[in-house]
């Protein structure tokens, strides 16, 4: 058997039916221009956990610290990350993105942030990447924001929570 047969014969039965692999298992990016342009909007969630002491200090200051807002500065960063999705993940499309929303919610149950985003387009495919990659760059740069009070900082259940509009709409139960 030559080597582009035992590929193609491994590709078969090790891979499950991935988008972003053709027929050969080889990497691609998504054809879509066959698709039908729609409404797609994409939300995440993702949490940024601190040590009891550390939550507080940040909460009693309202998220101020030296370096500023730590919620005003991870705002803008998580816009900036989703609009450059495309440069960051290797086979995603580049997306016109009508939308893009941050939400900040102190969590005193769980000496948390919570980073929540929202990113919608018009277009013939989805942005749940850039709703991940929002609320992931935001979780880390509230990390970076705040690591000169403590490193015991965790970056937390970062996941796709709805998806709206495509072939099929998706609800984190």
């Amino acid at each position: 058997m030559n080597s582009k047969s035992q590929k193609n014969n491994q590709a078969a039965v090790t891979q499950p039916n991935l988008s972003h692999l053709d027929s050969d298992g080889d990497i691609t990016m998504v054809d879509v221009s066959g698709k039908t342009a729609s409404t797609r909007e994409a939300r995440a969630q993702g949490q940024v956990r601190f040590p009891s002491a550390v939550y507080k200090q940040i909460k009693a200051a309202d998220g101020m610290t030296k370096k500023g807002s730590i919620t005003q500065t991870a705002h803008i960063a998580g816009i900036m990350a989703a609009k450059r999705t495309h440069d960051l993940i290797p086979l995603c499309h580049p997306l016109p993105l009508d939308k893009i929303g941050l939400t900040f919610e102190y969590d005193d149950a769980l000496n948390s942030i919570i980073v929540s985003g929202t990113v919608k387009v018009t277009h013939k495919t989805g942005v749940e990447m850039e709703a991940l990659t929002a609320v992931s760059i935001a979780c880390l740069t509230i990390y970076d924001m705040t690591k000169a009070i403590s490193h015991d900082i965790v970056i937390d259940n970062v996941r796709l929570v709805t998806k709206t509009g495509g072939k099929s709409d998706y609800s984190h139960a």
